[in-house]
């Protein structure tokens, strides 16, 4: 089954939900969408949209989380997604790269530190073809997603709904007008497990090599791909990939 959504219709439908709360639009979400799911990291974000989901039920959690592992997330990611299953109970999807379902054996795959090699094609490695795949598999029509304009770069202008290129899949970004004060508030006032990272200086977590503490006064994200020209992993931006994609079929 999937979802149409004309430009007009995404038009009058970004109108209406601009002034809506985050918990609004995910019960909208939930009631519109069939095959909706949430994408996550577990940035603190996503940490309030999957607490947020849990109060809308006390019975389940209504909405399965699709976790990409790249391999190469710290220690502290994994101890994160633990007290996650823990607390919430959600039912969790983890996709990997194709081949591979541990560091050492992508090393032995696709070569050593490729991030640095072919910055472009590791990121189509663990992030866009899984991504891509696991979409096929579920039959995903909507996903919800931890995005926020305040984190800067491309996501300067992120509208509640847009339509992924290529695919047609609906994503929706609740929490986009909040800022890092307001997700980091809430997470404190109910209690939601963080990354223990947070306390050390870092605001935006991905990969352990590409990931380092945030100075003051910096964009959240900037301790992501430092010193490279570079906002997003790709996950996001499958259009930019689509030669590889090509490969794949």
């Amino acid at each position: 089954m999937s979802v149409t959504i004309t430009q007009t219709h995404l038009n009058h439908l970004n109108t209406k939900l601009q002034d809506l709360t985050p918990q609004e639009i995910i019960k909208w979400a939930y009631y519109t969408f069939p095959n909706l799911y949430q994408t996550t990291a577990f940035g603190l974000t996503g940490l309030v949209t999957i607490d947020m989901i849990s109060k809308i039920s006390t019975e389940k959690h209504l909405v399965d989380l699709i976790f990409i592992d790249t391999l190469h997330h710290f220690p502290q990611t994994y101890d994160l997604i633990n007290k996650i299953k823990e607390k919430y109970n959600p039912k969790l999807i983890t996709v990997t790269p194709t081949k591979v379902t541990t560091e050492s054996e992508f090393t032995k795959v696709y070569g050593d530190q490729l991030w640095e090699t072919n910055d472009a094609y590791y990121d189509f490695l663990v992030k866009v073809e899984p991504s891509q795949r696991i979409y096929k598999e579920l039959g995903v029509n909507a996903v919800l997603t931890g995005r926020r304009k305040s984190q800067g770069g491309a996501r300067g202008s992120l509208p509640v709904i847009e339509i992924e290129e290529g695919t047609g899949i609906v994503k929706i970004n609740p929490l986009c007008n909040w800022d890092f004060k307001q997700v980091k508030s809430y997470i404190d006032q109910e209690n939601v497990p963080y990354n223990e990272l947070l306390d050390l200086g870092y605001k935006s977590v991905g990969d352990w090599h590409s990931t380092v503490p945030v100075a003051d006064g910096e964009d959240e994200r900037s301790g992501r791909w430092k010193g490279k020209a570079k906002t997003e992993c790709g996950i996001h931006e499958v259009g930019k990939f689509r030669e590889f994609l090509e490969q794949t079929v």
